[in-house]
């Protein structure tokens, strides 16, 4: 499949993953063409009026005072990119590094930022041809931009840098040389145009929040058949109270429990618990059998995940509305005729909503934990043996080993939860004082996804060995599904064994596989 770009198409943040993972291929029309063309010849013409534009005629960065004549455009740009080609670690692995590659065209697609159009169709075409630049993942500021990681690509694209093409490392030249890319020839401004944006905290967000999305999606499905699991009351989700609160997310969260469990057996119909605690009411105080209201991990569940939803809803908007923004400096608008300096490429927005992500999915984990401790909990579960160990209790240990890795999860990831956003740190004498740190928060959200998938990998586990023990036959007809789809993978674990491949199996489907169930 190949995505065309055009003037006035808003780009989805679906169609980046896309590109990312199936290795879409990306184009751009007659429309782009001329407007990329148009901001070029506007700059040219400046150039020729001798006006002095930052990166054009003058260095960059601490050195913004100094004046470079245009003759020594190609040398002052790669200059550029080596310079700040300076992150450190491990490589980005190739779909997020498509996923940059594929935001950064976007951005420059939109014709403000005086690219030519020949270098335009390379860094396009290294995209295309399978070529992979190595990017190490840390070391970005997120402002002015990705420098560290973009600069890694542009550096593939002129010829020089390391990329992988067929899974070997090569240098640049040796990459492009074999899928017959010529190297770029950058003129004024082309070195800062390919770096000095948000599109690595675009490109990696993009990732994230298409994993978050389809984490959550099985989530809600999960919930309910942990409501089962845990022999929950179905009440508390009545669509009918949650019209009382008006909050989107909680509703929508409310009324898919409610619809899901409504043809369940294993679910409690609360007017059934109140019959039965008002014939066991007597003249003088005393303990029920049963509680007729569950603990907040059921009860509150659309309050809980219902941020959530909205959360993440809020969260792609303002990651696709950076996706489709002009977002480097200077930028050279042909309608206008103008140059703008400008700090477009501040990633503070970007780095905010990575920072929401990862409160968002730690609130969700921390639902699971508490689910996971009322499955093992023989006081808590409804009846259920401890720790789900039906055969052999004493002599087995049952599930209670993953408690251990979900508690550990649990821990690491709130601490990974304290904002990046905020840590702003001043650097480049002073020029670059207040800055994103954008990538790092993309970066950190990406591992908290990572470990709350295994963490709700662990819940779906528990929710389907507790069934499995209160009678399978009670399930509702969605969750009989994601339980089906679950016993692919694990079985009903009558013997102590490591739970560890099944754990992992489990959670690269959840965000991997769109809506399982």
């Amino acid at each position: 499949m190949t995505y065309t770009l055009s003037i006035g198409r808003r780009v989805q943040l679906a169609e980046v993953e896309s590109t990312a993972v199936a290795a879409d291929e990306v184009a751009i029309d007659d429309t782009v063409r001329e407007r990329v063309l148009a901001s070029r010849r506007t700059l040219e013409k400046f150039v020729a009026e001798e006006r002095v534009i930052y990166g054009v005629n003058t260095s960059m960065g601490g050195f913004v005072n100094y004046l470079v004549p245009v003759t020594m455009a190609r040398q002052l740009q790669e200059n550029l990119l080596n310079a700040v080609a300076t992150n450190v670690g491990d490589h980005l692995d190739d779909t997020t590094v498509r996923a940059i590659m594929m935001s950064r065209i976007v951005s420059l697609s939109r014709g403000n930022s005086a690219i030519s159009p020949a270098n335009l169709d390379k860094l396009i075409a290294v995209l295309n041809s399978g070529v992979v630049p190595c990017v190490p993942e840390k070391g970005s500021l997120g402002t002015s931009g990705d420098l560290g990681p973009l600069a890694a690509i542009a550096l593939v694209c002129i010829g020089q840098g390391k990329a992988r093409l067929n899974g070997e490392v090569l240098p640049g030249a040796e990459a492009l040389r074999r899928v017959g890319i010529e190297p770029m020839e950058l003129s004024f401004k082309e070195g800062l145009a390919l770096i000095n944006g948000t599109s690595g905290m675009v490109g990696l967000g993009s990732i994230n929040i298409a994993r978050a999305r389809r984490l959550l999606e099985t989530y809600l499905l999960i919930s309910a058949l942990s409501v089962e699991g845990l022999a929950g009351k179905t009440k508390p989700f009545d669509p009918r109270v949650h019209a009382l609160k008006p909050h989107k997310g909680q509703q929508a969260v409310a009324t898919f429990l409610w619809d899901t469990l409504a043809d369940s057996a294993l679910a409690v119909d609360e007017l059934d618990t109140e019959h039965l605690l008002s014939g066991e009411m007597g003249d003088t105080a005393k303990a029920g059998s049963q509680s007729i209201e569950d603990a907040y991990s059921v009860r509150c569940t659309p309050q809980i995940l219902g941020p959530v939803v909205d959360s993440l809803a809020s969260i792609e908007h303002v990651v696709e509305d950076e996706l489709n923004s002009s977002n480097d400096n200077p930028l050279v608008d042909p309608d206008e005729t103008e140059v703008f300096h400008n700090g477009h490429f501040h990633g503070q927005y970007v780095a905010m909503a990575m920072d929401h992500l990862a409160i968002a999915m730690t609130t969700l984990m921390n639902l699971s934990n508490r689910r996971i401790d009322r499955f093992l909990d023989k006081s808590n579960s409804e009846g259920l043996p401890p720790f789900l160990c039906r055969e052999d209790p004493g002599l087995r240990l049952g599930l209670m080993g993953g408690q251990f890795m979900t508690a550990s999860l649990t821990a690491e990831t709130r601490a990974k939860a304290m904002p990046m956003s905020i840590q702003s740190l001043t650097s480049t004498a002073d020029f670059q004082d207040i800055v994103s740190f954008g990538f790092v928060a993309a970066r950190r959200a990406r591992e908290i996804i990572d470990n709350v998938a295994h963490v709700v990998a662990f819940e779906l586990l528990c929710a389907c060995q507790a069934v499995d023990i209160r009678g399978t036959e009670g399930l509702s007809p969605a969750t009989r599904r994601l339980y089906e789809q679950t016993r692919e993978v694990v079985p009903y674990l009558d013997h102590d064994v490591s739970i560890t491949d099944y754990v992992e199996a489990l959670a690269r489907r959840l965000v991997t596989e769109p809506g399982l169930g």
